[in-house]
């Protein structure tokens, strides 16, 4: 991670956040890619695009991300924090060295291409409640109901 001066962080942009999903149905089918953008200033953008292609999740999940970095960029966006509850994703496209999937290269290489486009880039995993808005946007997009939601069973000791 590199060192962040006093300098560097007065002068770097304000990120924006992305929060991105695929879907896929069936798992392979129809592709529903779905983004909620939030710009520094706190306005929200909604994408939720159902796609002429047939896919895996795993590629949904990369073209919804696609379509977000390419929406972000026509904002001027420079700075982005992504999350995805794709660990795949975030294994194909973050700094680790994931064992490549042959049949998505040319998809990833893609993603990776918009990503360096941008000045700064961090990429996490979340879980899939903390990502539902994407979600939603990506299923509505195959015209199909938000999932519901997770219920989190506390243990007893």
């Amino acid at each position: 991670m590199p060192l962040v001066t006093l300098e560097d962080s007065l002068t770097a942009p304000a990120p924006w956040t992305i929060h991105c999903d695929g879907s896929a149905v069936p798992n392979p089918g129809r592709m529903g890619l779905g983004a909620l953008l939030v710009s520094p200033d706190g306005s929200r953008h909604a994408l939720s695009v159902a796609t002429d292609l047939r896919g895996c999740n795993n590629e949904a999940e990369a073209r919804a991300l696609m379509l977000a970095l390419r929406d972000a960029q026509a904002r001027g966006a420079a700075s982005l924090n992504i999350y995805s509850d794709s660990s795949v994703l975030v294994a194909q496209l973050g700094p680790g060295r994931a064992a490549p999937i042959l049949r998505l290269a040319d998809v990833y290489a893609e993603a990776k291409a918009l990503l360096g486009t941008f000045a700064h880039v961090s990429l996490r995993w979340v879980p899939r409640h903390r990502n539902g808005d994407a979600d939603a946007l990506a299923r509505a997009a195959l015209g199909l109901p938000p999932k519901a939601a997770l219920k989190i069973h506390k243990r007893r000791r």
